[in-house]
């Protein structure tokens, strides 16, 4: 059911801001975002949003005809300890969302120990779509952080969503340093809790960089709602001929099928190698889930 309380007149998001605290500042960035979709006719508005410090969105658009493509901003460009990102986002039944960033979220060297952080909780309500398809994660030599990522999915919403965290900068062989790397992502599904994943990377801990990186440098996640038997089979089949295009020393990808969850995990050294599997990966779903191939968000080729 649409929301009885929904404005029916208006076009534009409402939009509120808040100023940071003196403190806040002292301590270091701290950003919030939080964002609410709707229908409205027949395409998804952005209907509100509230931002607070150095987070924002682009202005929607509509590639796709009725479906709302949104950007979300860092214009700082880089995060460092001591900052905190929060973002929000809640698809409202019948809408149909897609999320994206213009760029990597790069996280400099922490100085002083400080640690900055970065929480993302989605909620995804009956009958509705969100797709959360967020360039990769820079973690910079000596860069301290903790993340956070909630998806809340309702029994009938469809969600496809990516995580991608690069440890150092691979063209200089960097790796993590003295830096660490922590936090988890949740998923439920009617409020049960379907899947958990930890991170807990340590850059002097070459004990995971052997056994759990396998020495590549970027590690990767995509979660797809799903309960096809035939949809998991051409997930399969498509990974398996990406597997064989790339080598074993470009990529390493697996998937799995964990109540009402397609999971697909990668391994590489490059997020270009990742993106154009995933970016595969989610065409397909979504020819099968709509019945036509969607549109590339035009920020990726910029």
């Amino acid at each position: 059911m649409i929301d009885p309380q929904l404005p029916q007149s208006q076009s534009q998001p409402q939009t509120s801001y808040l100023t940071p605290s003196t403190a806040a500042i002292t301590q270091g960035w701290q950003a919030h975002l939080n964002l609410s979709f709707y229908p409205r006719g027949n395409k998804t508005i952005l209907l509100h949003k509230k931002q607070q410090g150095p987070l924002a969105i682009q202005r929607p658009f509509y590639p796709e005809g009725n479906i709302c493509h949104a950007y979300v901003l860092h214009p700082p460009g880089g995060v460092v300890g001591g900052d905190s990102l929060t973002i929000t986002a809640r698809v409202a039944p019948y809408a149909h969302s897609l999320l994206t960033t213009p760029g990597a979220t790069k996280f400099y060297r922490s100085s002083e120990g400080k640690i900055a952080h970065q929480s993302q909780t989605l909620v995804v309500e009956e009958n509705s779509y969100l797709e959360w398809l967020p360039q990769e994660n820079i973690f910079f030599t000596d860069a301290k952080v903790h993340l956070i990522t909630r998806i809340e999915l309702a029994t009938t919403a469809r969600f496809m969503g990516w995580e991608l965290h690069c440890f150092g900068r691979p063209a200089l062989n960097e790796g993590l340093g003295c830096g660490t790397v922590t936090g988890k992502t949740e998923i439920w599904i009617a409020n049960k809790r379907i899947l958990t994943e930890r991170v807990a990377m340590d850059g002097q801990d070459k004990r995971f960089i052997i056994n759990g990186l396998q020495y590549f440098s970027l590690t990767a996640s995509f979660f797809i709602t799903n309960d096809s038997p035939e949809l998991l089979a051409m997930v399969q089949t498509l990974l398996d001929q990406q597997q064989q295009y790339y080598s074993s020393q470009q990529l390493v990808v697996a998937v799995t099928q964990i109540e009402g969850l397609i999971v697909i995990r990668a391994l590489a050294n490059w997020s270009e190698t990742i993106m154009h599997v995933f970016v595969k990966v989610w065409q397909q779903v979504r020819e099968q889930w709509l019945g036509y191939t969607p549109v590339i968000p035009r920020i990726w080729a910029t």
